[in-house]
């Protein structure tokens, strides 16, 4: 399936198309590339080469006057012309210069004043003519002007080609050389075009974009009605989500021109540059309409505008949003023309931007759940043969939180893993390798010590038990003492059903279950190593979030304290005195939630040593020997 988008032509287009007509032929063709600037001058230098030899030459060598006695006495001198005692002559056949410089044929000498001789009965004895005009003519003003200004004339030539070359190189964007017209966006895209049967796991963000499909579609009832179609509409939501394929599936359907583009192609070093682009780009929408313009990454561009004034990029990206919202505002619904953009950062568009009248409806993008994601793995694998064990009701139940980019990957990967091993179609053991690794990581050729082995296993099974033992807490899906990534052994747990809103019980399950690694060790060995630092980083993030922002700490009260993007430097959020209580009640849920994971581990002892033996004699363990090697049932059973 052939679904990615058109290339772009020419560098000067920043933007691509698809559905447009084809353009109009070009009239006037110019020389491209640096061999038509060779060929130029070429042609320049020959042509001043050939002009100047039109107007002869005047650099006739002179000679002695007893050089020319000799050639008379040799009946060498067919014609010359005096002038006073100047005298130009024409040889009869070239003779040498003296001293071997050369030939000549024609000349010029003086006669001395003191020359006592009978030249003209020479002449007269030699037949030689005597003309009434030079036999040399001097080079005119119009000449020697000319010679002068020429190679002036070819560097100022070249000088200019080669401007004009460097301002199309950098997209034509204004200075001293003016702006070379950018070719028209008029690409047309290979194949069936995307619509909304390529798109699944959205289905409520598709039927808030129906009204847009058949307002491009039908316009005459919205029209006859009054309504107004909203001038841009703005995909929100985390990347992989679909915002650009779910764009293109709109035009698509609705059978318009496509241009898109990402936000920081327009941006250059020079100001004005992407403000001229954004016209360019709308023009060409305007002339094709009706037609959707896609900006994905809005936000380079979008962004709130603040006060002062800045250099470069900072006037730049300015100037090129305050032209697409001028653009947007003079959009009318006669014209057809819409408006999709894309971003992953809303929260941090320019006011302007999102008002009504231009991006007047925002439209958020989640993730998929469990039967989107279901949908999103059949289309990516109907062009994948599938095993019969393959069930992707299962594969999207134990997937929560993936994005449609991310079971496209999976798709691909265990396609590549297939292939490796030489198979005719996916099974569901290729599948399950494919997520092991996006999941966990690549395995990784490390060899370790019995001692470190050993030390892994507990570490781990620390993990898995208290995600066994614990109410409500997430299954186990997987243990492996393998080295994956960074990691020297996982394990994997994920929720049987998606969850929306965690309690306060949950995530306390969530840190005693992460600190089970380090209370293991404790428990078992008596110390602890630098095995747990990324499950400290996932405890510290849950305290944090707790305390700070969802208003689980009675002390810190039901407040926000640190913004959500303020996690690392956030001493500017908060009073002094509101961070220490922060941190206070960080560290307070932490001790707790790690006495609670080692008492339940000494409780468990048993079970923990069994499960660490299972795990050192077969390296991996699934869900389903996990739990039969720790003798726990099942506390949650997956749901139809």
């Amino acid at each position: 399936m052939s679904n990615a988008a058109p290339p772009r032509r020419t560098p000067d287009q920043p933007w691509r198309s698809e559905g447009a007509p084809p353009p109009a032929p070009s009239r006037r063709k110019m020389p491209g590339g640096w061999g038509g600037l060779i060929l130029t001058a070429l042609t320049v230098y020959l042509i001043a080469n050939l002009v100047l030899s039109l107007f002869g030459g005047g650099d006739e060598p002179t000679v002695s006057y007893t050089e020319f006695s000799a050639q008379v006495d040799a009946g060498n001198v067919s014609k010359i012309y005096s002038k006073g005692d100047a005298i130009q002559g024409q040889l009869t056949k070239k003779a040498p210069l003296p001293g071997g410089k050369g030939d000549y044929t024609r000349f010029t000498t003086q006669r001395p004043a003191f020359a006592d001789d009978d030249l003209w009965r020479e002449l007269t004895a030699k037949k030689v003519t005597v003309t009434a005009e030079p036999v040399v003519r001097q080079r005119g003003f119009l000449a020697n002007l000319l010679i002068a200004l020429a190679p002036m004339l070819l560097l100022v030539l070249l000088w200019v080609l080669v401007a004009r070359r460097m301002g199309a190189a950098m997209g034509g964007g204004g200075g001293a050389f003016g702006r070379k017209p950018p070719p028209k966006p008029v690409e047309v895209a290979d194949g069936r075009r995307t619509t909304f049967a390529d798109v699944a796991g959205i289905d409520e963000v598709e039927g808030e974009l129906d009204d847009v499909v058949d307002f491009l579609k039908n316009p005459r009832p919205y029209r006859r009605m009054g309504a107004r179609m909203p001038g841009g509409v703005l995909l929100a939501g985390p990347p992989g989500t679909g915002k650009t394929l779910l764009a293109r599936a709109v035009a698509g359907e609705a059978g318009v021109p496509f241009f898109s583009a990402s936000a920081s192609e327009f941006i250059e070093m020079i100001v004005g540059v992407g403000a001229g682009r954004v016209r360019e780009l709308f023009a060409e929408a305007r002339k094709v309409a009706p037609a959707i313009v896609f900006i994905d990454e809005i936000d380079t561009i979008g962004r709130a505008r603040g006060g002062g004034g800045g250099l470069g990029g900072h006037d730049e990206r300015e100037q090129t949003l305050n032209q697409i919202l001028t653009e947007m505002d003079g959009f009318s619904g006669s014209e057809g023309v819409i408006v999709l953009a894309a971003t992953n950062r809303a929260d941090v568009l320019d006011p302007a931007l999102t008002r009504p009248g231009r991006f007047d409806r925002i439209v958020q993008v989640s993730p998929p759940d469990r039967s989107g994601r279901e949908a999103i793995l059949r289309i990516h694998t109907r062009e994948i043969p599938l095993a019969g064990d393959v069930d992707l009701a299962r594969i999207a139940r134990t997937t929560p939180g993936m994005t449609g980019a991310d079971l496209a990957n999976l798709a691909n990967e265990a396609a590549l893993v297939a292939v490796r091993r030489q198979q005719s179609s996916v099974t569901r053991a290729d599948l399950s390798t494919a997520l092991e690794k996006i999941q966990l990581g690549a395995e990784r050729p490390l060899v370790m010590t019995e001692e470190d082995r050993r030390r892994t296993a507990y570490h781990e099974s620390g993990h898995a038990l208290l995600g066994m033992v614990q109410p409500g807490a997430d299954p186990v899906r997987k243990i492996t003492i393998v080295p994956r990534g960074r990691a020297l052994g996982v394990t994997l747990s994920t929720p049987d059903a998606d969850k929306y809103a965690y309690t306060e019980e949950y995530l306390r399950g969530r840190i005693i279950g992460a600190l089970g690694g380090m209370a293991a060790e404790q428990v078992v060995f008596g110390v602890i190593t630098t095995g747990a630092e990324s499950d400290l980083e996932q405890v510290t993030a849950l305290a944090r979030g707790m305390v700070a922002r969802w208003g689980m700490s009675v002390r810190v009260g039901r407040l926000t304290a640190i913004p959500a993007d303020a996690q690392v430097a956030y001493g500017l959020s908060a009073a002094p005195a509101t961070l220490d209580v922060v941190d206070h009640e960080m560290r307070r849920i932490v001790d707790e939630c790690y006495d609670t994971a080692c008492r339940l581990l000494r409780e468990n002892h048993a079970r923990l040593d069994a499960l660490a033996a299972a795990l050192l004699e077969s390296e991996t363990l699934e869900e389903d020997a996990a739990y039969r090697a720790a003798g726990i049932p099942r506390l949650s059973k997956d749901t139809p």
